[in-house]
């Protein structure tokens, strides 16, 4: 938390939530100079959040927040999930797991989609995710989206995953929880190959929903599914 005094050095935005700006950060790939800046205003559990798998015709959205321990060196090759093979995302998520100071994972399923919509479904998961950290985060940094339903004081970094280590950890964590669904998913239902595609809309799958039509998991609110 900040501790000086009653001052309040975030601006608050029209709910009260406060927010951080350091505009004066300029990054060149992963760091952590946007967690060292909070750190600098006094906060401690500084917390990278994302979210995997809002384009998807089927599955859930899956959100991550993560803390890491900025005493400690960053994973090897930590990056955007995106850019990384499954292999690598896998190892780094292994290692992110044993050595951050806490991570929790928030989901929000398909039916839920349907009815909120995928914007709001993407801040209910990364709202879940912040909300099972323990300890719990006292600053969040943010994948693109700024979150009026929490307040913490928090920064929206556009490409926040390729710049903060802590974004990019979070990312890693929820692509791989989800692909792990995905691939679960797959032996229940095989007609659809969700183990090779996770519910993106692949030829492969565009095709299975011809012949099939969908299956629980389905969003049926997106273009493609009915």
């Amino acid at each position: 938390m900040n501790n000086a005094g009653s001052s309040d050095p975030f601006p608050r935005d029209g709910s009260g939530s406060r927010v951080s700006l350091f505009d004066d950060v300029v990054i060149d790939g992963i760091g952590i100079a946007f967690e060292q800046n909070a750190a600098g205003e006094g906060y401690r559990f500084i917390a990278g959040v994302d979210e995997v798998g809002r384009g998807c015709l089927a599955g859930p959205v899956v959100a991550a927040a993560c803390i890491l321990d900025l005493a400690k060196a960053l994973p090897a090759g930590l990056d955007d999930s995106k850019k990384l093979t499954e292999k690598r995302r896998e190892a780094i998520a292994d290692e992110l797991k044993r050595s951050c100071v806490a991570y929790a994972i928030g989901r929000v399923e398909a039916d839920e989609i349907d009815r909120i919509n995928i914007l709001e479904a993407t801040k209910r998961a990364m709202l879940l995710a912040i909300g099972g950290l323990d300890p719990a985060a006292d600053y969040l940094l943010i994948d693109a989206l700024h979150l009026k339903q929490s307040p913490l004081p928090q920064k929206a970094i556009i490409k926040g995953d390729s710049i903060s280590a802590s974004i990019a950890a979070a990312s890693v964590i929820a692509k791989t929880h989800r692909d792990g669904l995905m691939k679960a998913y797959d032996s229940e239902f095989p007609q659809y190959g969700f183990a090779g595609h996770k519910g993106y809309g692949a030829a492969s799958h565009l095709a299975a929903l011809r012949e099939h039509g969908p299956c629980r998991l389905h969003r049926r609110s997106f273009r493609g599914v009915l």
